[in-house]
């Protein structure tokens, strides 16, 4: 049987005729930039998350990039991170001018440890990204503490984390802002690009939603100087028709992997991902970590099992960030991650046959163990 290891086809399907609707009425109105359909699901959205504010934007690298430049993070600035991320987080803040300066990950929760982050501040550390890995909220009590120790604004990277949760409160509403991208593929998707940043802090909001429209406050008044990121109508209307769904796909996607755990848990070669203390995973990704990679994805490939690889490099030895002057050995669980994660397929679509599709491929690399 082939399994997709995503499939926004079936996604989109039983909402195929009230997302043209929505589209319709944007183009009825005429609002395609910006406009009434943005600030519905702006505030729809920010009172999801437990926010004030939500700003929505361009992109989820917009959302980061303008965050930082709006708390006045740049050249001769450093912002701490983690390596084992999509590049968009260093990338962010390199666009700023500056610095990415990068702390290993847990081993059980693949988010940032907070035993290495003291260490890797200096007096030039003006903010930390935390990234909510895969759907998992990172530790972030203890990371609050060392930045408020510190005076270091928190930005959440919640690009993959829509919807989870850590001691109660939604990702993103728990640092000085959240940073969320709609790519479709992700758990609340746009049918485009777009993301937003939520946040409690009414200052920033306001400096954001300038610096997302050229950094005017009226039309034709530019206080700063901004870029062109607003959010089109369109993608705000199918995210706002999407957004009351989210809580139960999440639920499926949970469901999914509890199915996979049990499937996966008798071989001792595979290690399932594990949700940390005071977190509700949402399940993005469903990432496996396995020392045979190579033999495994081979079978995967072998059974039409779609499959990724989330990350293959580690950020700091991308050759864009050689400059860095970072060597393999840096950050060893990031690194020994990169070479052993395995993506299984994992959407709110998926049927139980499909999953048992996977674990009967997985049966073949491992022979000797009975998958039931």
């Amino acid at each position: 049987m082939k399994v997709p290891f995503t499939n926004l086809k079936a996604l989109h399907a039983p909402l195929k005729r009230e997302i043209q609707r929505a589209i319709g009425k944007v183009i009825d109105s005429g609002e395609f930039a910006g406009g009434p359909f943005v600030e519905r699901f702006e505030e729809q959205f920010a009172n999801y998350c437990g926010s004030s504010h939500a700003i929505g934007v361009g992109s989820g690298t917009d959302a980061l990039w303008l965050t930082l430049t709006a708390m006045g993070i740049g050249p001769g600035d450093e912002v701490i991170t983690v390596p084992m991320s999509f590049i968009a987080t260093a990338e962010a803040i390199s666009l700023t001018g500056a610095r990415p300066v990068f702390v290993d990950i847990d081993p059980v929760t693949y988010t940032m440890d907070p035993s290495a982050l003291e260490s890797a501040i200096t007096s030039r550390t003006k903010a930390l990204i935390p990234v909510h890995l895969f759907g998992q909220v990172a530790e972030m009590a203890p990371l609050l503490r060392v930045a408020l120790k510190y005076n270091l604004k928190v930005i959440e990277d919640a690009a993959q984390s829509h919807g989870a949760e850590y001691q109660n409160r939604k990702a993103g509403s728990i640092g000085h802002a959240g940073c969320f991208s709609f790519y479709p593929g992700k758990n609340l998707g746009a049918i485009g690009e777009a993301g937003a940043i939520v946040t409690n802090d009414p200052q920033l909001a306001s400096r954001l939603r300038a610096l997302r429209d050229h950094g005017q406050t009226r039309k034709y008044h530019h206080k700063i100087i901004g870029w062109n990121s607003r959010m089109d109508g369109i993608q705000a209307a199918v995210l706002s028709l999407k957004l009351p769904n989210l809580d139960q796909e999440n639920d499926q996607r949970r469901a999914h992997a509890a199915a996979y755990d049990a499937l996966l848990g008798p071989i001792k070669e595979v290690s399932c991902p594990r949700t940390g203390n005071h977190r509700t995973h949402a399940y993005h990704i469903y990432s496996v970590r396995t020392p045979e990679r190579e033999r495994v994805l081979s079978v995967l490939a072998q059974n039409d099992i779609g499959f990724g690889i989330h990350y293959p490099v580690p950020i700091h030895l991308q050759p864009a960030y050689q400059n860095l002057g970072h060597r393999a050995g840096d950050f060893p669980i990031s690194e020994a991650c990169s070479k052993s994660f395995i993506s299984l397929p994992i959407f709110a679509a998926l049927s139980p046959i499909q999953i048992q599709a996977v674990g009967d491929a997985l049966s073949q690399a491992w022979p000797a163990t009975v998958l039931s």
